[in-house]
């Protein structure tokens, strides 16, 4: 008896060590937007940024192929939002991304093949349209990190910085 229970301990621990643990992003990257204007660091509020083909037409997000969300639907980025309370330190929802503009992606998202389109929603700044590249995805597991930084090039997790141009 001794010897099935120190062998299914064994067993049990092989099976428990031997496992990698998982990350809650595992199968997510986001794409992170800096929109601001020549020589200012303040990101513009107001902006439309969607996710386009090279036509610069919106990209439907076909049976949750591109992302986990908004199946079927155009991919629009969202402006990353500010938790804090009054008087405390800038908090955001996000913390990596700061004050941008984000769009959760799956991490098999083909970004060279896509632009983003920019629009002011207030008709200050003219529209601009911007290739995207694989270093552009926030690539949230440390795993995946460590990967990337075993190989030449430019590096994931940095925004894609847009500078706008007024009208």
């Amino acid at each position: 008896m001794k010897t099935k229970l120190s062998f299914l301990f064994l067993l049990f621990s092989l099976f428990s060590f031997g496992q990698v643990p998982h990350c809650g992003f595992d199968f997510t990257s986001y794409l992170v937007v800096k929109a601001h204007e020549e020589g200012k660091s303040d990101n513009i509020p107001d902006l439309k940024i969607t996710l386009v083909n090279e036509k610069g037409e919106d990209v439907i997000n076909e049976n949750n192929k591109y992302s986990w969300k908004y199946g079927n639907q155009a991919l629009v980025f969202a402006r990353n939002h500010l938790i804090s309370k009054p008087n405390e330190p800038e908090k955001w929802f996000f913390p990596y991304a700061g004050d941008t503009y984000l769009l959760s992606v799956t991490n098999t998202f083909p970004a060279e093949e896509f632009y983003i389109k920019i629009q002011d929603t207030k008709g200050k700044f003219k529209e601009q349209l911007v290739q995207l590249q694989a270093f552009n995805m926030y690539i949230l597991c440390s795993s995946e990190n460590e990967r990337q930084a075993r190989t030449f090039g430019p590096r994931s997790n940095n925004p894609i910085e847009v500078i706008l141009v007024r009208k």
